[in-house]
């Protein structure tokens, strides 16, 4: 199964194609980010996301997509953009007619990391590991675009055996 995990925002997106292979073990395909420039109109920032996003899909042929489920931030103009860049990547899933799965952060770390109070330095080192990369993916977007496609496949794992989705 390929995943494509996406850490959505309007300024950078993060994405990570991840790969299960029929021994069971992890293999990294793609990560990056997708830039915007800022004196862009904001609906073409949105399209050049889509676009983004969309060639991706084009080229790795993903079964499935998995984003981070929103939190509320306190910077609302910050909330709100990261919610238009999430409904974009939504709608880029519909639009490919691929599966759609989102994961809070605990849900991330404790796949990834094994521990739901793990920081980013221990995620991000555990991503390395179990891709087996010489260093930590960067930037940070795509470090967590990469986690997110980690935790989908663990989590679609669990599910085809039906073992508890709780690792603790």
């Amino acid at each position: 199964m390929i995943v494509l995990g996406i850490d959505p925002g309007i300024a950078t997106t993060g994405y990570g194609i991840v790969k299960e292979r029929s021994d069971g073990m992890l293999l990294m395909i793609c990560y990056g980010v997708i830039r915007t420039d800022p004196q862009t109109p904001y609906q073409n920032r949105l399209k050049e996301v889509h676009e983004g996003i969309f060639g991706l899909i084009e080229q790795y042929k993903p079964e499935a997509i998995a984003i981070e489920k929103l939190f509320f931030n306190k910077n609302v103009k910050t909330a709100l953009s990261v919610a238009q860049a999430r409904g974009v990547v939504i709608l880029t899933a519909g639009l490919a007619d691929l599966d759609f799965a989102e994961y809070t952060p605990i849900q991330v770390k404790e796949s990834v990391a094994c521990y739901g109070r793990a920081d980013k330095q221990q995620v991000q080192q555990m991503v390395k590991v179990l891709l087996g990369l010489e260093e930590i993916p960067k930037p940070d977007d795509a470090a967590d675009a990469l986690a997110l496609a980690i935790c989908h496949l663990h989590s679609y794992k669990m599910r085809r055996f039906d073992l508890p989705q709780t690792i603790s």
